[in-house]
């Protein structure tokens, strides 16, 4: 709006000195709003393009950083159809993705390096991109050591680190566990804290993440609305691990 409000401005001052200025200014801000409001929903809409396409293609090429697509990845790509809702359509765009992913002559840092331009560092959306692709990879109960590199060549091309993998893996490992050190453990990667974390820091990094990963805050920032229970279930899995350190805590 302040783009607007200044070119008014400035017509109106060379045409009508500072009353012309006056007016211009209010004129082009409020003509500027509708046309950068506009501009705002179409940078979503290409996010959520892009978050859809490149999720998959990605997901193609770390399913077969192993050498192999085994059943149990298929599995778990076909269920995140059902979990996104797509439809027929949709469906078959995303497998087309798959496809193009692993295939030998996929640029994956390229299509990295696109989808984190295109979501110009939004980290929630990025670290759930990521998150996607360790769950796909780890549909056979194993991250291997490929395809953990592989995952930390993502990261690292997201601008995120290696610790991020480590810290969703760890996560991963603890989920659907009864309490045990090692659920502990996972619960503290899931926040971000170390161990000897303070009450105050843990409380902090929890309304952070809340805050952060709110389903409504990521739709605003481009996550497609299919993905909304997957941005729920994230923050559930939030809680039950600041619930899990609060009650060993105490």
């Amino acid at each position: 709006m302040m783009i607007g409000l200044w070119v008014g401005g400035l017509i109106g001052l060379m045409l009508r000195g500072i009353p012309g200025a006056v007016m211009g200014a209010a004129l082009g801000y409020f003509l500027a709003k509708p046309i950068l409001g506009a501009l705002g929903k179409t940078k979503i809409l290409q996010v959520r393009r892009a978050f859809l396409d490149s999720t998959f293609s990605v997901m193609g090429a770390v399913c077969k950083a192993d050498g192999v697509v085994s059943e149990g990845e298929i599995r778990v790509v076909e269920r995140l159809f059902g979990q996104l809702r797509l439809s027929a359509e949709g469906r078959e765009d995303a497998r087309r993705a798959f496809n193009r992913g692993k295939s030998a002559g996929f640029d994956l840092d390229a299509e990295v390096a696109r989808f984190a331009a295109t979501c110009r560092g939004q980290a929630p959306l990025l670290n759930m991109f990521l998150q996607m692709q360790l769950a796909a990879v780890a549909a056979d109960g194993v991250v291997h050591e490929k395809e953990h590199a592989l995952l930390v060549r993502i990261a690292r091309g997201l601008g995120l680190s290696e610790a991020d993998v480590r810290r969703m893996e760890a996560a991963l490992r603890g989920g659907g566990r009864g309490p045990s050190k090692d659920d502990l453990a996972a619960a503290y990667a899931t926040l971000g804290v170390p161990a000897d974390a303070s009450d105050s820091d843990l409380r902090q990094a929890y309304r952070r993440l809340m805050s952060e990963n709110h389903p409504d805050k990521l739709a605003a920032k481009g996550l497609p609305e299919s993905m909304r229970p997957m941005a729920e279930e994230k923050t559930r899995n939030i809680t039950s691990a600041y619930d899990r350190i609060k009650a060993a805590r105490a």
